[in-house]
């Protein structure tokens, strides 16, 4: 993919968005990491580019990386501050570093305590270009519930209920929700780890509580039930269908 009838300006601009529209397009399917878009350009010309792999690993910096044989000299724009702390797996500015990349540029910083405002100072240590604020405000909304989780250290939470014009939940015990609504709490079930209810629910509606649309039945969230007295029914579809852990 050629870029030369750019200007270097615009140029770097189009390969950010490039990684943006790469990192949502897998966003909610890379578990509690986020989705993170990465393209290596070298000459005007775009080398590689990944996205965070679903479950979170290996991040996007590396497969992309990993994609080329020869990263010697090449620029690597990434959505997301590369991380700089060994987790799971080791720093993608290990691998930046290795592969002797000569500028990186990213979007926003890390919020994770471990990364945030680290990388410049790592990577800048060993000669290799590194800065960050290109297109960051195109990047808001996609890390908008992972820069919430790290800044406040706390779940971000969506409140979802079915009522009616005057605030009822119930219609003759049938559902007041048609398919439209009903695909849309599925959506939400796709995009979140966790949904949170009440025994009482359960016990009355006898709910799935997993997405079930096609291609996305595996993410379904985890369900958690409030229920301190242990009143739920043991032959409910949530406890006949729950796995040991």
């Amino acid at each position: 993919m050629s870029l030369k009838n750019d200007n270097y300006k615009s140029t770097d601009k189009k390969i950010m968005n490039f990684a943006i529209e790469l990192a949502e397009n897998n966003k909610y399917l890379t578990g509690t990491n986020p989705s993170v878009g990465c393209v290596i350009v070298k000459n005007n010309k775009i080398l590689s580019f990944a996205t965070t792999n679903n479950g979170g690993r290996p991040h996007a910096e590396r497969i992309a990386l990993n994609k080329n044989k020869y990263n010697k000299g090449t620029s690597l724009y990434s959505t997301l501050e590369p991380c700089s702390h060994h987790g799971v797996t080791p720093p993608c500015t290990n691998a930046i570093i290795k592969n002797k990349v000569k500028r990186v540029y990213y979007s926003i910083e890390d919020k994770d305590f471990r990364t945030f405002n680290k990388t410049k100072k790592i990577l800048r240590s060993k000669n290799i270009v590194a800065k960050s604020g290109l297109q960051k405000r195109n990047v808001y909304n996609l890390y908008k519930e992972y820069n919430y989780i790290r800044s406040n250290k706390a779940p971000y939470i969506i409140g979802k209920i079915a009522s009616s014009l005057n605030l009822n939940i119930l219609r003759n015990n049938s559902p007041i929700t048609n398919e439209h609504s009903r695909n849309v709490s599925h959506i939400l079930r796709f995009q979140n780890h966790a949904i949170l209810t009440s025994y009482k629910t359960i016990n009355t509606d006898n709910p799935k509580l997993n997405c079930r649309l096609n291609g996305l039945e595996k993410f379904s969230p985890t369900v958690v039930v409030i229920d301190k007295n242990l009143k739920i029914k043991i032959n409910s579809y949530v406890i006949k269908n729950s796995k040991k852990k």
